[in-house]
């Protein structure tokens, strides 16, 4: 079995955990749903999901210009669902082995440290991709620094792409749950220590209310 090269993302939903403690495991669980479809939608030609765990996703495929798309088609349709949660992502290239429809090998455990770094609404990136992503029209490759990770025996480049063309960023996380909120439709506004927060639900407004402390610039 050979090995192969691989143009990795994987994509999971920022402060799911957070949501699932507020809101219920049913519904984290629509959303986690929604966010499949979504993916599955944002596809491009030769870009496959290989895995899914929990709330994250695994696509991968072999044409880097591809999978660059299918990540910013993702990233976009996910900022037009209301109530809905950040996404935050790596990627990057490197030799892979498929074995049973499963992936294997050094890249896979990049690519995951790289989107467990990145915040929400974040996608971060290796050299091999940020080249590609210099050729993409309408995207940028901002140079981040030399990280080190878990299990990873040398520093790596990161760079963070983003959407030249992308608005500004209307949306602000909810402290207490961290769906994203639209500043005109949040049911409570609260501002603690100099700061505005919004909140989607009552229950995040009161929650926020009894502690400040332990939601404030999370």
């Amino acid at each position: 079995m050979s090995e192969t090269e691989r143009t990795l993302l994987i994509a999971d939903l920022s402060g799911y955990t957070a949501l699932t403690e507020t809101h219920g495991a049913m519904h984290a669980s629509e959303i986690v749903l929604r966010f499949g479809q979504l993916a599955e939608a944002s596809l491009e030609a030769g870009v496959t999901i290989v895995d899914r765990v929990g709330d994250q996703v695994l696509c991968a495929g072999t044409d880097t210009h591809a999978l660059l798309r299918s990540a910013l088609r993702l990233f976009a349709a996910v900022e037009g669902e209301p109530d809905f949660l950040a996404v935050q992502a790596g990627i990057h290239r490197g030799p892979v082995v498929e074995r049973a429809g499963r992936l294997f090998g050094a890249p896979l455990n990049l690519t995951a440290r790289l989107a467990s770094h990145a915040r929400g609404g974040q996608i971060l990136c290796t050299e091999p991709v940020a080249a590609v992503a210099r050729e993409h029209p309408g995207v940028t490759a901002c140079f981040v620094g030399e990280k080190s990770f878990k299990n990873v025996s040398f520093p790596v480049t990161v760079y963070e792409l983003t959407r030249i063309s992308r608005s500004a960023q209307s949306s602000v996380i909810d402290p207490v749950c961290r769906m994203l909120v639209e500043p005109r439709s949040a049911v409570d506004v609260i501002s603690y220590q100099g700061v505005t927060y919004h909140f989607c639900s009552r229950e995040c407004s009161r929650l926020f209310g009894a502690a400040p402390e332990r939601y404030a610039r999370l």
